[in-house]
């Protein structure tokens, strides 16, 4: 029988054999852009050693205008790559791309128009000159879903340059609302920025990414260097100033100081690193953008991204988490196979006192630093009866997790770990899983994963992932269920402040375009199954755009804000208020006797908003005006609904504003 201790042996001489290898490796790493903080991370990596530490001499490349940063990657000119979420349409193409981390949790990608008296609005864009560069699939969503064909607009390679705007060689530019505006606002320039996420658009930014058989041929390497990178990220933001400086001073001259800093500013926000671990990658998200950019007809609705995402010891990575719970779960199994086997030679070698007397000894100490791991360790390991499910043993850690001792939970129920509305579906899964176990006993292990609120002895709750197996007890036969149980708890909250903030206005916290259309075609179906009627409001704010012109961005944000809590004031708990961008609002009634009620809503927030706004020591004033649509008289599906309500908000707005309108069949 092979000896463990062998195989570790000789997988430690084997990677000390490569060490001096892996310390003469050269890779490059093939930005998306000229050089800026918007790479700060690597910069960080590369002048502080530690690419240096994981044994690579890594070059940075800029981009140049026209540069597929894919194909750098996939012709392997290039090891490593930064791109956008339109990754996704590159491995639906037979790109073989693989994204490895994360930077940006909010893509700062944009559009920037001037600001001219027939340029207003996105659609206002139509036959205009716009340079859009590679790779920007998140604005050919946007635009898509604002209804404005590509082929509308005059396309211009993209120079790089926002003097190309500022002198009026074109009209408007993809850009990063992190990098373009600091140029703008130095020249003077009124402009517009028109985001993605105004239209329920909000995708990852800046991704690092590799090749498949970079991941397959040389996975320690790509673990290294996205380790590395990371590493080098973490410090960047936490040192702002300093990597700034070692930009100006090592990578690009080309601008000032300021703007590195400025750069560094806008980040933060985008990258959140207050709240989300820099790199990380939530599934769940890289799904919505999929059915996004499959909504669109970019990508088939049933696109299988299996194998996109980098999964071998990636941060934050549920596939990475099941490895390792795996892996403890096999360390436990296999300490039990040890103390067999030791056992067994006791019984061959009774005859030996001295050699009897050294298995017991061995035993002990492999007894006792399995001890030793379950009772210091923060995950619970725990062990039941598959047949009587009651718990046969519990590690120390318990305590920790849910207030109770292990003499309180031994030869307790392991339902009783569980809320009571998940105790009958428990029992199920584990006698459905002992007989599938019992029908074929040699085969692979299966590992369970399954997330539970487990009551506490204090009366609160905790969140947990547990990860279960079953196996024979070595001497009894007894069937057991082997699990490990992980708090997650503060994953849980970050997950759902990132499903929050994806489904929300930053500046209002109001619903976005994306959630609130969601609760339309919610509210159409119950209103077709139950008769009844809806209505839509659409509200613009008149004279806004002077206010903000004339006392700045920060005193308009102030305006919306208090806007949206007096619209809110004026509406029942189950209606929705939701912000579609700039001065423009949606409120939806899912439930109204017919139009006089709707009218009534309508002509009370109209009123609200025609209040003063006492705001940063100034009096402002502003009206509104408001489209009213109702089911099923002016539309039957969600689009035409919301057609129809903006279509008479504009109706209004040209019968002199500050007014209420319906239409005819309302």
């Amino acid at each position: 029988m092979p000896r463990p201790w062998g195989h570790a042996l000789a997988a430690v001489l084997l990677l000390l054999g490569a060490m001096p290898l892996l310390a003469q490796t050269p890779l490059t790493l093939q930005l998306k852009w000229s050089h800026g903080f918007q790479f700060a991370g690597y910069y960080a990596a590369q002048e502080k050693g530690f690419y240096r530490e994981a044994g690579f001499e890594v070059k940075l490349l800029e981009a140049r205008p026209g540069l597929n940063v894919v194909a750098e990657v996939s012709s392997g000119r290039a090891d490593f790559g930064v791109g956008t979420s339109g990754l996704l349409m590159a491995r639906q193409a037979g790109e073989p791309v693989v994204v490895l981390a994360a930077i940006f949790q909010h893509s700062p990608l944009v559009l920037i128009a001037r600001q001219d008296a027939y340029l207003q609005s996105i659609h206002d864009l139509v036959g205009r000159r716009v340079m859009i560069e590679p790779g920007s699939d998140e604005l050919l969503a946007y635009l898509r879903r604002e209804r404005i064909p590509l082929d509308s607009l005059t396309r211009v390679e993209h120079s790089f340059e926002p003097e190309d705007l500022i002198s009026g060689k074109v009209d408007a530019i993809s850009a990063y609302s992190s990098n373009e505006p600091y140029a703008l606002d130095k020249a003077g320039m009124n402009y517009h920025v028109f985001t993605p996420r105004s239209a329920g658009i909000d995708f990852y930014g800046d991704n690092l990414f590799t090749s498949e058989n970079r991941v397959k041929y040389s996975p320690e390497l790509v673990r290294a260097f996205r380790e590395a990178s990371l590493r080098g990220w973490r410090y960047a933001m936490d040192h702002p100033e300093e990597v700034a400086a070692l930009i100006h001073s090592r990578y690009s001259d080309a601008q000032p100081l300021d703007f590195y800093l400025f750069e560094a500013r806008r980040m933060v926000p985008l990258v959140r690193p207050d709240l989300v671990e820099i790199g990380y990658m939530n599934p769940g998200r890289w799904q919505h953008i999929v059915d996004t950019y499959g909504d669109m007809g970019m990508l088939p609705r049933d696109f299988d991204f299996r194998g996109f995402l980098y999964a071998e010891g990636g941060a934050g990575d549920s596939e990475g988490l099941r490895l390792y719970l795996a892996a403890a779960l096999g360390g436990l199994a296999l300490v039990i196979a040890v103390a067999t086997y030791i056992h067994r030679i006791n019984r061959q070698l009774h005859r030996s006192v001295a050699e009897a007397r050294l298995a017991a000894g061995e035993l002990q100490a492999s007894e006792e630093k399995y001890r030793v791991l379950t009772e210091t360790m923060k995950d619970v390991v725990w062990t039941a009866d598959a047949d009587t499910l009651r718990f046969t043993y519990v590690s120390p850690s318990i305590e920790r997790l849910r207030g109770y001792t292990v003499a309180e939970v031994l030869g307790s129920p392991i339902e009783s770990a569980v809320k009571p509305s998940e105790r009958n579906t428990l029992r199920s899964l584990v006698r459905q899983r002992s007989r599938a176990f019992r029908a074929d006993p040699d085969g692979p292990p299966h590992f369970y994963t399954e997330v539970y609120e487990q009551p506490c002895k204090d009366g609160s709750s905790v969140w947990t992932e547990v990860v279960t197996t079953y196996g024979l007890h070595p001497r009894s036969g007894i069937l057991e269920v082997h699990g490990v149980t992980r708090d997650i708890t503060e994953r849980r909250a970050s997950q759902e402040r990132i499903t929050h903030m994806a489904e929300h206005d930053l500046l209002t916290d109001l619903p976005n375009r994306a959630l609130v259309t969601d609760r339309l075609s919610l509210a159409l179906a119950t209103a077709r199954r139950n008769r009844h009627r809806v209505a839509l409001l659409y509200i613009d704010l008149d004279r806004f755009k002077p206010i903000n012109d004339t006392y700045g961005h920060a005193v308009g944000d102030l305006l919306l804000q208090e806007a949206a809590a007096r619209m809110r004031a004026c509406v029942r708990e189950s209606d929705t208020v939701g912000r579609f961008g700039g001065d423009e609002f949606v409120v939806l009634l899912p439930v109204v006797e017919g139009a006089v009620d709707a009218l009534r809503v309508a002509e009370k927030i109209r009123a609200a908003l025609g209040e003063p706004f006492l705001l940063a020591g100034l009096c402002l004033e502003v009206s509104s005006s408001i489209g009213v649509a109702l089911y099923p008289e002016d539309g039957r599906d969600q689009e035409a609904l919301l057609l129809s309500a903006d279509r008479i908000m504009y109706e209004a707005k040209r019968e002199g504003r500050d007014r209420v309108s319906m239409s005819a069949a309302g």
